[in-house]
């Protein structure tokens, strides 16, 4: 299967003031992120609220991002839900779509406490889409799925034909290491924590991930790749760095999905807020959040409009 080279964003999902989805911003949003060197979206995941969509919302944004797909900006659909009935539909849909894969975190209900249920799970949700490649989402601090990765892969080794690798948002980067050495790299890991993307180069030469920051830090996190690339571990620290420091601001406020979110309005692509039960920044809050980020030169190196 083809590996994928670069980052790609989880964008947030835009509403309108009722809270009911906007679709608007995403022809913007989709030339901002092309603009800045992103390779693509995975929607529909935590930083998307997308277990806070229903199918039909869901459908219609992954039908939105595609029409901004091509060969070198990929759409990855998220349809994991808690509803086994619904992530395959949602999988099903995306294969209709061609987008170019699916993937899934376990449900935060019930709790997945064994191997052999999450491979249940993801086998269902893979086998409903068998065209395209399957992407487990390993975000235990969400669900609590604290299982061993590397047991997972030889569970679903040959039984799954389209698993193509994780997205990992965890902080063990041993495990995510022996990961990446699993038959003989059979199985892409894509980098999901942005604050040890670095760290994650140097061990396992990483050539993918998925970034929820790169909305609004794309370029600094690309930075990262390509100073590494080119041997300068200095610039590439400082640039590791500096991202760093904008998630020093952004747990302040809600962290990615709220903060986050919010630091687009800032940059000037109004989203809208967050649905409840996230609590949304007062206007006091946002204008110290923006007063936060212009101590730390933020809007000198944050992506592009």
């Amino acid at each position: 299967m083809e590996k994928i080279k670069g980052l790609i964003v989880a964008p947030f999902t835009a509403f309108g003031k009722d809270l009911e989805i906007n679709l608007s911003p995403i022809s913007d949003y989709a030339k901002m992120l092309k603009k800045n060197g992103l390779k693509g979206v995975f929607i529909n995941g935590s930083s998307g609220e997308g277990y806070m969509l229903n199918v039909d919302e869901r459908k219609k944004l992954a039908e939105e991002w595609m029409k901004f797909a091509d060969e070198d900006f990929k759409v990855i659909v998220h349809v994991g839900s808690t509803t086994l009935k619904d992530a395959v539909e949602l999988a099903k849909h995306a294969q209709e779509i061609k987008a170019f894969g699916t993937g899934a975190m376990a449900p935060p209900f019930p709790k997945i406490g064994r191997i052999q249920e999450l491979f249940d799970y993801c086998k269902a949700i893979a086998d409903a889409a068998p065209e395209i490649p399957f992407y487990y989402y390993h975000i235990p601090v969400f669900n609590g799925a604290y299982l061993p990765m590397l047991d997972f892969l030889k569970k679903v080794n040959g039984e799954i034909p389209n698993f193509a690798g994780i997205k990992y948002t965890y902080e063990n980067l041993y495990e995510f290491n022996q990961c990446s050495l699993y038959e003989n790299g059979k199985f892409q890991m894509l980098h999901g924590q942005d604050e040890t993307l670095l760290a994650g180069l140097a061990l396992s030469d990483v050539k993918g991930g998925i970034s929820g920051t790169a909305n609004y830090t794309g370029k600094g996190l690309i930075e990262v790749l390509n100073y590494w690339e080119n041997k300068d571990l200095n610039q590439a620290r400082a640039a590791q760095n500096y991202n760093q420091a904008v998630i020093n601001v952004i747990v302040k406020y809600g962290g990615n999905i709220v903060g986050g979110k919010r630091i687009m309005k800032l940059m000037g692509l109004d989203l809208g807020k967050n649905r409840i039960p996230f609590k949304n920044l007062t206007d006091a809050e946002e204008a110290q959040l923006k007063k936060d980020l212009e101590e730390i030169d933020f809007f000198n190196h944050c992506n592009e409009l």
